[in-house]
């Protein structure tokens, strides 16, 4: 099987549609619209998130910027980040709806200004009424089991719990309940914030989740393009791995040559 070939076969599945990439990448931070618009292509991401208060393109606010993700082909996420209450996400959510032509939205509700970690309560409050309103909701979480339960009965079709807070770069810091949501909910599960390096892409990856959004990895790396080359291969490689199926941990050392010791032609005794 071709690796073109295998990418369609194992595609990621949203809210009944598909994507040939497991890596969704945030557009903010980067130095120029130029650097941005390399590294997306060297992600090969199918999809990219965007926020409504970062631009306003009715008002021609950053062509280039507007131009180089028509230019992408990628579907764009808008976002709510930087919204501290259900209302604001709605209402936010609603103009992104109009601005961008979709239906996608990832909802974001900010509790604490210090770790930014995801308000359950409002976010909650807000999935529950853009779903009913038709929108296609990817939820920004963290860890917690009975969130994403309730996220999940809701209607969501896909959860984005944490791995770190936003910007830390510190990799999967809560491995048992994001292990614990991986075996407990059968809807995809994409990290969301926290990763820093391409083997924590591949770690999330391994463990079975669907796939990654990240944005500050990228953007600040020295060289973003190629760093987006690395976190790409990374989310493959450890895909992979999962579908391959990884072997157990022991606890004492195994032979990998049982006939240790004796040469081979004298096996069979």
């Amino acid at each position: 099987m071709t690796m073109m070939n295998e990418r369609h076969d194992d595609a990621l599945t949203l809210y009944g549609e598909t994507f040939s990439s497991r890596f969704l990448l945030g557009t903010a931070l980067y130095s120029s619209p130029a650097v941005m618009e390399a590294s997306i292509k060297a992600s090969g991401c199918d999809m990219v998130t965007l926020g409504l208060r970062r631009q306003n393109p009715a008002d021609g606010d950053g062509d280039a910027f507007w131009q180089i993700l028509r230019d992408s082909g990628c579907r764009l996420l808008p976002n709510t980040a930087g919204c501290r209450s259900a209302r604001e996400a709605i209402t936010l959510a609603q103009m992104s709806r109009e601005m961008f032509d979709t239906p996608w939205i990832k909802v974001e509700v900010i509790g604490d200004d210090y770790n930014l970690q995801p308000d359950p309560f409002g976010l909650l409050e807000a999935c529950r009424t853009l779903i009913d309103d038709g929108f296609k909701v990817l939820p920004y979480c963290t860890d917690d089991l009975v969130l994403c339960q309730r996220l999940r009965e809701a209607g969501c079709q896909a959860l984005m719990p944490w791995g770190a807070p936003i910007g830390t770069g510190r990799g999967l810091m809560n491995r048992y309940a994001l292990q614990t949501l991986r075996e407990r909910l059968d809807v995809p599960l994409i990290i969301d914030a926290g990763l820093g390096a391409p083997s924590q892409a591949a770690e999330a990856m391994e463990t079975g989740f669907d796939g990654v959004l990240l944005n500050t990895a990228v953007a600040k790396a020295h060289r973003p393009p190629l760093m987006a080359e690395a976190f790409a291969e990374a989310i493959i490689a450890g895909r992979k791995a999962y579908r391959a199926g990884l072997m157990q941990q022991r606890q004492t050392a195994s032979p990998s040559t049982p006939t240790l010791g004796q040469p081979f032609w004298h096996s069979g005794g």
